[in-house]
This record gives structure tokens, sequence and C-alpha cells, in this order.
């Protein structure tokens, strides 16, 4: 694929070899420039065998600076977990009636959050929800008893992820407008993270390469 004038210009200004977290986000502030404030991602390419269960990394980490976005909530709950998901903040409560609107079509939402006594509205539901990564699952903290914390958390720039089928980590980390120090803040916490998820059974290198990328710009290899 063809690259344009402007992004050959930033690929010359892209170090060789990987940099240290600062520098790499001093040459990534350096991109700034486009008609809207880029998002920030970081790529993590794991030493894992995505195929063994006991192997999988994911979680979510609700970041120090946010990531720029308020995400858009939905919520399955009823009575009192309901009202209070609804003063939390979330976007859309509802039971079957939120199930039938989203079965007939309706995504126009970034997270989808259940308590536990409404899964077996939600379960059927994994067919549309489960390829867009919406699927409301425990272990990501998107079934729980809790609705109003989880809502609070996502409004708040939290993050979730889970590893590909390569062994690969894709997250945000913000946007390009952030400051430096924002951004290292952000990338900071979530490496930290990551080193706390490093699976036990894992053998030999754990984190194998890491960059920082925005929307319309090269990326940056950061030293592991």
């Amino acid at each position: 694929m063809k690259k344009s004038k402007r992004y050959n210009e930033l690929l010359s200004k892209v170090p060789e070899n990987p940099v240290d977290l600062e520098q790499a986000i001093s040459v990534l502030k350096g991109f700034e420039g486009t008609k809207f404030d880029q998002t920030i991602e970081i790529h993590m390419q794991l030493g894992i065998d995505p195929k063994q269960a006991d192997q999988i990394v994911r979680g979510s980490i609700v970041l120090p600076h946010g990531i720029g976005k308020t995400q858009r909530v939905v919520v399955f709950a009823k009575d009192k977990a309901a009202e209070a998901a609804t003063e939390a903040g979330a976007d859309e409560v509802g039971q079957e009636d939120l199930a039938k609107k989203i079965s007939g079509g309706w995504l126009d939402f970034d997270v989808c959050i259940a308590s536990p006594d409404m899964m077996g509205v939600v379960g059927p539901l994994g067919r549309v929800l489960g390829p867009r990564s919406l699927m409301p699952s425990p272990r990501a903290g998107t079934v729980t008893p809790d609705v109003a914390k989880a809502v609070s958390e996502y409004k708040a720039g939290k993050v979730e992820f889970r590893n590909d089928t390569g062994g690969n980590i894709h997250a945000v980390l913000g946007k390009l407008s952030f400051s430096a120090d924002q951004i290292k803040d952000n990338a900071a916490a979530f490496l930290a993270y990551m080193d706390s998820l490093k699976p036990a059974s894992i053998k030999g290198t754990y984190v194998k390469g890491i960059s920082l990328t925005a929307t319309m710009s090269p990326g940056i290899f950061v030293s592991a």
C-alpha cells in the first residue's frame, strides 16, 4: 500500500532501534498536527502460547489519566442495581427490552455490563456481542453484582484487553493531546499491570516487543 508524503516524513523521524519509554513518547508527541486528536495505542508481542488456556493474558485497568474518551456503557440490571447503574452514569439500562434491542442490531455502545442474575438474558446475545468483544465476562469485571462501580470505572477510562491468536496485546493509552507526563504515567501503569499478569507456566521471554503508535502515525519500538 502506498504511503502518504506525511507518513513517510514521520517515518524518517522514527528511531531504527528500540528506545526508552520517555524518548518514544517524545518522538510520538512530535507527530501532533492532524485535524483530529489521534488515539495512542500500545502494542505488545508476548512470548506466550495462545493455544494454552493457562497462558491467556487478559485483564482491565483504570489508567491514571483515563483515555481521553467518554465510553458509552449499557447495563443489564434490575431493581436497585438498575437504579444504581443509572445514577453512576450508564447510558442505557434494561433487561429483556435491552436484549431485544441489541439482538435487533443496535450496538451503539463501547461496554456492556451485567449483574450475575441477568446472565440468563444476556447469554443468548453471545453470538452478537462475542465477535465484537462486548460480551460481559466475570474475569473482565463486566459481570458483577456492583454494576454501579463498574460503570464508574469504565466512564473514568477503564481499559479492557486480551491477547489475540498471535499472542499480541493491543490497548488504548490515551490521546496525543495528553501531556508527555500523562502518557508516560498511563504507559507505566499499563506495563506494570502487564508484568503482574505474567503466566506462571510461560517459558522463555515474556515480553518480546513493545511499540507505541498513534492513529495516523508510524509505530515506535520501546525497550522491553
